[in-house]
């Protein structure tokens, strides 16, 4: 029987002495300890993710000013390039050229030391610091090539006491082997990394199961399944064996820890298929949920579902801000998590009860053979969203020319277009609005803990769907380009898109790749360790002939049979028994038909520019202590239509991989990636008080710190190799130029009395 308690799906174990930590009495804000602002020692600033500087030295009166300080050029990594720098004892380590870790002077972004890594790229958007309490041990963690690894923050130094020789495995487990690291980076307590992974959006995908290593040692400490198991809670809200073959529910995006009550608050994604659920019926926990956790034992503590049953992709991956509002009369510790269907949900960050009422309200049925959509889903009545739920012929772009507008309109008006949680169709074309890349994303939040104000980032991105057939028993013989078509379609062209001209789309749907620069044996590495956002595909998903099949239809030479193993970088746990393929297992247990879809397509004119009227990027301010909205700005221009004199559009492309930061100067520092361009607002009217273009595209989180007595703003930016377009060709995006790339630090011009940087 399946749980469901009031509003939501929601479990709370809280003991009455941590509910008394968590309503304080009545009385003044609580003092903010600044030291805990002013470096950025973790990605995002603080464990709590707040993405908040207490530095105020760069305001409101002279931002303005503000001047490139250096540059630190990454030119040889083009393409998907958002990577968070972290700041210690005023060194800052960033992604540097040849996929190295760079240890940088802070003051001056020159380098102190730079070690390549082992294994492939690092994680994409941002590194792990730890210290020992005397600070005589001081490691940085990243992931690469599937594997956890460390070096010496002081030296760059592998730790090969870590795990075995250096590096521990994180595509194991048993019964089923687990997804590799993900892209963003985990969180440390105590002497503990607690991280997600990345498991891929397709059927028999491995589950996103939540775990906690030992920094010193790499010995895994625990593990909380996000597919539960028999006799565990929500395993009723599966299929009895869907545990055996479902995968996802991961945390892909940003974990956030409050450290003085040792709680974990882990958002999860969709469970897989992404856009079809007739494998897998029920609400399905814990996907799609706000997870808080014992962080020192991984004990489920509370949880709140978003999505019943998704069906959207609307992952939870924006990090959970951990702050402090006057509530009725007292102040309470809450928990505030911004979410993709653009939707604000806020509880008591102790007992996980809603600040405001949370409604569970009829949304549209599905038509698909097989599928049973939950018939509700949860609506916050406060604070109001931040995202466009509706689409209607009202909204589309008025700014198409006339053949455009009417190729869209018809597409549009042959569509079903019934709101945020529109399902899937086979049928016909579905819209979805916000969109699976639109609302918050990750990075898409920054809070000010000395106001309870919050600053979310939202993309208004309506997505096209229509599903089809397909029979995933399907396995081919190795070497026929024909059947490599049909393995490509079903697990690569979603994101990489079809092969045109010899080239595919890249992974950030930016650019193309020709495949003439690929060997079979790269390619082969690429597909089962994954690299950045590209999850590992195993044997189970791809089989061996199945990849010779893909290679022979990219026209790539084929790489050579692995040898020993079947999948070299998969290490099975310690006497345990064969892990269970989640293929056979799905084929044997579910009967019905399976259905699968593009992810991401974006409903759009052939001219590039979004269907839907502007503005397609925003910052949303809310006052958390009313659950009120302050004000709403667009976020950054399309060049196209600025050319024209047509502003304050938005970003219509990747405003999603950007991230604010927000200051006790009153500012907010973000990136818009299309139009090349950074800004300041303020945090009180949202009005722009700064701006700056550069030569690349601004992605990522900001970074804010103090280095020789000067407050910094950091800004990472990407670029592509053949990228100097026109503006007036560029509509929606602008793509940078690769030798533009790299971190760019910003900073008040040096008075006439500082002597720092002068030897």
């Amino acid at each position: 029987m399946l749980r469901l308690r009031s509003a939501a799906v929601a479990g709370v174990i809280a003991l009455t002495s941590i509910v008394a930590m968590g309503l304080q009495s009545p009385g003044r804000r609580p003092a903010v300890d600044a030291s805990t602002y002013v470096t950025w020692k973790a990605y995002g600033g603080s464990s709590d993710s707040m993405q908040y500087s207490a530095l105020s030295e760069i305001d409101r009166t002279n931002v303005g000013k503000l001047e490139l300080a250096w540059f630190f050029p990454v030119p040889d990594r083009t393409g998907d390039f958002g990577f968070n720098p972290i700041v210690i004892d005023e060194v800052m380590y960033v992604l540097g050229p040849a996929n190295a870790i760079v240890a940088l002077d802070a003051k001056a972004g020159t380098p102190i030391w730079s070690r390549p890594v082992e294994g492939g790229s690092p994680g994409n958007r941002g590194i792990v610091y730890w210290e020992s309490h005397d600070r005589s041990d001081r490691r940085l963690i990243y992931a690469a090539g599937g594997a956890l690894r460390e070096l010496d923050a002081r030296t760059g130094e592998p730790i090969l006491t870590f795990g075995d020789q250096g590096k521990v495995a994180m595509r194991t487990g048993s019964p089923r082997v687990l997804g590799g690291p993900s892209g963003t980076p985990g969180r440390v307590f105590e002497n503990l990394l607690i991280t997600g992974s990345n498991t891929g959006e397709g059927y028999f995908s491995p589950p996103g199961d939540i775990r906690a290593y030992d920094v010193i040692s790499g010995k895994l400490v625990w593990t909380f399944h996000t597919i539960p198991r028999p006799g565990e809670y929500g395993y009723d809200t599966w299929p009895p064996d869907a545990w055996k073959y479902a995968g996802g529910a991961n945390s892909w995006g940003e974990i956030s820890i409050d450290e003085k009550r040792g709680i974990a608050y882990v958002p999860t994604g969709s469970p897989t298929h992404d856009l079809y659920g007739g494998d897998r019926k029920g609400a399905n926990l814990f996907g799609n949920c706000l997870i808080a956790l014992d962080a020192r034992t991984g004990r489920r503590l509370w949880h709140f579902q978003t999505v019943h049953h998704d069906l959207w992709d609307y992952d939870l991956t924006a990090a959970p801000k951990l702050m402090t509002v006057r509530h009725n009369g007292r102040l309470v510790d809450i928990v505030a998590q911004a979410a993709k269907q653009g939707q604000l949900f806020v509880f008591d960050r102790v007992t996980g009860q809603p600040l405001w009422p949370i409604e569970e309200r009829p949304v549209p049925a599905s038509d698909m053979p097989g599928e049973h959509a939950w018939p509700t889903q949860p609506f916050p009545t406060k604070p109001e969203a931040f995202g466009r739920l509706t689409f209607t012929a009202a909204d589309l772009n008025p700014y198409l020319d006339p053949a455009s507008r009417a190729s869209v309109e018809k597409r549009f008006l042959a569509a079903r277009s019934d709101g945020v949680f529109t399902p899937p169709s086979e049928s016909r074309e579905s819209i979805m609005l916000p969109g699976q890349f639109g609302g918050a994303n990750w990075g898409a939040g920054a809070a000010d803990p000395a106001t309870g104000m919050l600053y979310v980032r939202t993309l208004h991105h309506p997505t096209i769907h229509q599903l089809t057939e397909f029979d995933p028993s399907e396995r081919t013989a190795a070497g026929d380009g024909n059947r490599g078509r049909t393995a490509y379609a079903r697990l690569c062209s979603s994101c990489h898109g079809d092969l045109a001209a010899g080239a595919i789309r890249t992974m950030d749907r930016t650019g193309t790749i020709p495949v003439a620069t690929f060997s079979g044996d790269r390619v082969r590495t690429r597909v089962r360790q994954g690299q950045g956002q590209m999850p590992a595909f195993t044997d189970d998903v791809l089989s061996e002939a199945e990849l010779r099949d893909v290679l022979a239809y990219l026209g790539v030479s084929a790489p050579a049979a692995p040898a020993g193993r079947r999948e070299p970088e998969v290490v099975p746990a310690p006497d345990a028994p064969k892990p269970l393929s989640a293929r056979e297992e799905g084929l044997a247990l579910y009967k019905g038909k399976r259905y699968t879809g593009p992810l991401g397509r974006a409903f759009r004119a052939d001219t590039g520019l979004s269907a839907l009227s502007p503005p397609w990027a925003e910052i949303v301010a809310y006052d958390l202590n009313e659950g009120t909205r302050r004000w709403r700005v667009p976020l950054g221009t399309s060049p196209a239509l600025a050319a024209r004199g047509i502003t304050d559009t938005g970003n219509g492309r990747r405003a999603w991989r950007n991230g604010p930061a927000v200051t006790a100067g009153g500012l907010i520092f973000i990136g818009s990636w299309a139009d090349r361009t950074v800004r300041a607002f303020d945090t009180a009217t949202g009005a722009s008080v700064w701006t700056r273009q550069l030569k690349a595209n601004p992605e990522g989180l900001v970074a804010i710190y103090r280095a020789g007595g000067r407050e910094y703003v950091v800004f990472c930016a990407s670029g592509s190799a053949d990228a100097d377009l026109p503006v007036e060709q560029a509509m929606e995006q602008w793509p940078g130029l690769a030798s533009a790339q790299g971190y760019y630090a910003f900073a008040l011009p040096r008075r006439s009395s500082d002597n720092h940087g002068k030897n």
